[in-house]
């Protein structure tokens, strides 16, 4: 059976796309993007972007389209068994329309990826096919927000998100 992701949340003026792979279970149940509550996404977006955990979903999605910030992940569908990124089996991954959403929002300058497992997924799976749409574009790669990778403390990790997306 294949998980299938969501759309992307964005507003027209997004200048930053910020990718993760699949949402995991607790998400997919949920339908919120990092709906599980030991994943430090919404933390570090409470201090990036004054959109923590402590608001109501609508309310932190809104902020960071205020702010610019688009979500999505680089998988449509793929399977996975549980909700850790090193199971998404890979002959499975359909990726997500990249170049229609580059078109939609032509004003995004840094793709950033939350973990190695989205980047990975994405340059495999889309990045040859976009050379031209992404020339504009800067990829980062940052530390995985999953409570699976607690092996770096938050403090650190804020520090890594703040100094890619907040220049």
């Amino acid at each position: 059976m294949l998980d299938h992701g969501f759309p992307p949340i964005a507003a027209p003026h997004a200048r930053l796309l910020i990718l993760g792979s699949l949402p995991g279970r607790m998400s997919l149940e949920r339908r919120e993007y990092y709906a599980q509550p030991r994943n430090a996404f919404w933390t570090i977006m409470g201090r990036l972007f004054d959109a923590g955990p402590e608001l109501a979903y609508a309310t932190r999605t809104q902020r960071l389209t205020e702010h610019g910030v688009a979500l999505w992940d680089v998988c449509a569908a793929a399977r996975r068994p549980g909700s850790l990124d090193a199971a998404i089996d890979r002959a499975s991954v359909t990726p997500n329309d990249f170049a229609a959403f580059l078109a939609e929002y032509p004003h995004i300058r840094l793709i950033a990826f939350n973990g190695g497992k989205a980047a990975e997924l994405f340059r495999r799976r889309v990045q040859p096919a976009l050379a031209d749409a992404l020339a504009p574009v800067r990829l980062a790669t940052l530390p995985s927000t999953s409570p699976a990778h607690a092996a770096m403390p938050l403090a650190e990790k804020v520090t890594r998100w703040a100094a890619v997306l907040q220049n």
